[in-house]
Parts: C-alpha cells; sequence; structure tokens
C-alpha cells in the first residue's frame, strides 16, 4: 500500500486528449459492453481517490477492504486522500495514465467529469461511489454505495428501545441518498420499539467536520435528544460530554465510547471490492451497480457487537432484532429504501 499525495505532481497525460472531438465519439461507438482483456495472474494494481482522510468514516471502509486484498496478494494498492473535487479529475486521469487496472473512490461532487475520464480510459476499471445508476456510454463505469439499510433500521430497534423521553437527534453530513435512505431505515427501526419517538435532524454541509457536529449535537440535546443518531464524527462526543447515548454509523466506535455507543451499523466494502477484483481478473467488468453488495445478505453490513451495551439492551428489543435479522438474510422481510431527505417532526 503506498500514500499518494493529492498534490503529487502530474504524470505524463500523453493521451489526455486520445479520444477527443469526433474521435471520442467515433470510439464511443464500438467500446464493448464489458472490459474483455482478461488480467495476468498476479495482483492487479489498484488505486483509490479520497476527498477525505482515509479515517473518517465511510473511507476508512474502503480503506481496509483494500489493504484485506493486499495482505491476499490480489492487488497492488495506492491512494491519495484530501483530494478536491477541483482536483479530482487531474487525479483519476494520472492514476490511468499509470496504468492502474481499477480505480476506486468516491465522485458524488464530480460525477460529469469522472464519467468523462472512463470514456477516456476504456481499458481501465472504475469502481465509484455515487447517487446515479451505471450508464451506457460509460461501459467500464460502475457504481457503488453504502446500502447499509439493513444494519442501520437494526440499530434503530434498539435506539427506540432505550430512549426515555422519545426524542431523537440526527446529525447528518448532506441530505443525499446515501444519507437519508440510512436516516429513514433508522428511523423505522425506532418506530418499531417506540412508536410515538420524535426526531430531530439536521445537515452539517460537510463529510469531515468534527467541531460543527459537535456543536448541532449539542444544540439537539438542548432540546431534548437523549439519543443522537451519529452519522459524523463529533456526535459521539457530544453526546458523551452530555451524559446521553449515540448510535454509530459505518464504523464501530463501541470501544472509544463504552458508556455512550450503545449500537453502532457496520459496512463492510469487502464483497464489494472482492467482486470488482473478480471482474477484472476475468476481463468481466462492466457497468453495473454494485450497491447490492452492500446489503446485509451478501454479507456487505452487520449490527456491531454491543460491548458494554450487552447486558443494557431490553430483551424484547434484542429478540426482535434477532428476529428480523434471520427475516432480512432469508429474503422474507425487506427494509424499505427511502432516498427523500428526512424532515424533523
Amino acid at each position: 500500500m503506498t500514500r499518494i499525495p493529492s498534490t503529487s505532481r502530474p504524470l505524463s497525460l500523453k493521451r489526455r486528449h486520445l479520444l477527443a472531438g469526433a474521435a471520442a465519439g467515433a470510439a464511443l461507438l464500438t467500446l464493448p459492453a464489458m472490459i474483455g482483456r482478461a488480467r495476468a495472474d498476479g495482483p492487479i494494481k489498484v488505486a483509490a481517490i479520497y476527498t477525505v482522510p482515509v479515517e473518517q468514516q465511510w473511507v476508512s471502509r474502503i480503506h481496509k477492504a483494500a489493504n484485506a486484498a493486499v495482505e491476499r496478494g490480489d492487488i497492488e494498492y495506492v491512494f491519495s486522500e484530501n483530494t478536491s473535487n477541483n482536483d479530482y479529475e487531474r487525479v483519476m486521469r494520472e492514476y490511468a495514465e499509470a496504468g492502474h487496472d481499477l480505480i476506486i473512490g468516491e465522485v458524488f461532487g464530480v460525477e460529469d467529469a469522472a464519467r468523462q475520464v472512463a470514456r477516456d480510459y476504456p481499458e481501465t476499471a472504475f469502481l465509484m461511489g455515487s447517487s446515479f445508476m451505471p450508464k451506457d456510454d460509460a461501459p467500464n463505469f460502475a457504481v457503488f454505495d453504502n446500502y447499509i439499510q439493513d444494519a442501520s433500521y437494526l440499530s434503530g430497534i434498539i435506539a427506540g428501545a432505550m430512549t426515555k423521553n422519545n426524542n431523537i437527534g440526527m446529525v447528518g453530513g448532506f441530505p443525499i441518498p446515501e444519507v437519508n435512505r440510512l436516516m429513514h431505515a433508522f428511523m423505522a427501526g425506532v418506530k418499531e420499539t417506540a412508536p410515538d419517538a420524535k426526531f430531530q435532524v439536521a445537515f452539517i454541509g460537510s463529510w469531515f467536520d468534527p467541531p460543527k457536529a459537535k456543536e448541532t449535537a449539542f444544540a439537539q440535546i438542548d432540546g431534548g435528544a437523549d439519543i443522537l443518531y451519529a452519522e459524523r464524527f463529533g456526535v459521539s462526543d457530544a453526546a458523551k460530554e452530555k451524559g446521553v447515548l449515540a448510535i454509530g454509523n459505518v464504523i464501530d466506535t463501541q470501544s472509544d465510547y463504552p458508556d455512550t455507543v450503545a449500537a453502532s451499523a457496520l459496512w463492510h466494502f469487502e464483497p464489494t471490492l472482492d467482486h470488482a477484483i473478480e471482474m477484472v481478473k476475468a476481463g468481466s467488468f462492466k457497468a453495473e451497480n454494485y450497491g447490492v453488495y452492500s446489503f446485509m445478505k451478501e454479507d456487505g453490513c452487520s449490527l456491531a457487537p454491543l460491548g458494554t451495551f450487552e447486558a443494557k439492551v431490553p430483551e424484547e428489543a434484542m429478540k426482535l432484532v434477532a428476529e428480523r435479522e434471520a427475516a432480512i438474510r432469508a429474503g422474507t422481510f425487506e427494509v424499505a429504501i427511502n432516498d427523500e431527505e428526512p424532515k424533523s417532526n
């Protein structure tokens, strides 16, 4: 694994305009439906581009899965972190130009530019976090998202059983589909055990601003919240300081907040990345929705161990959690996916 600063000098981009103009249009008409060249035996070259530090919740799960693949010998891995949206396209082109087989990252703010890069490098596989679906004009550009609504719903059941005043605060980054669906699933879980619960919903306009998230959480506690949904870093710190509970998202922070974090919904990126590696090696990578590999039935998400709260959650709530999890994995119960912006009530 190699850390590449996002401000590194550009590599030669001798093919920057290879598919420009009319030539690009003609080339796109002949692109195959998948990348048809199987890779030789041995590790494939993977590069990742992150707009935040690798310690951030969402990105840390991708980073963890990539490092696991390195340890297995499946990939060679380099990455850039803290890459600004204005610089994202340049870094994508550098990695494609350097001959990486698979480029992963998140393009929520640079969607059009990222898809253009994919069109310009048709032999490179791109697997990008996106709120949009694959398109025919970029057959080598697959998308993923953390569809962990199953685990979020289960964590909500626990939150509903633990609240004393039916007032729950929720602090998110941006009201985009990948955040909205998790919040809605959590709220649905809460309603299972606390049907009269009310929610305070706020977004801080940043993916990584712990101080702002903390201050927003303080305001919700002042508004009566006794449990906080910590979609962003900083929320659990506020909960700890004020002596209320928090529900984690994407990563497990129970050991860091043993008296605060009652439950967490975990995202496991390994099934998503492992499928992409398999497809690249087979020469079968294509534009498809990898979001399904985050579902619980694909082992893409789970409820974290409760740790110090193992014996504190009411028994009836844990019985319901077990029943619902079994039904989700069996396909007999489906957690609704609602991408609309959640509102306070």
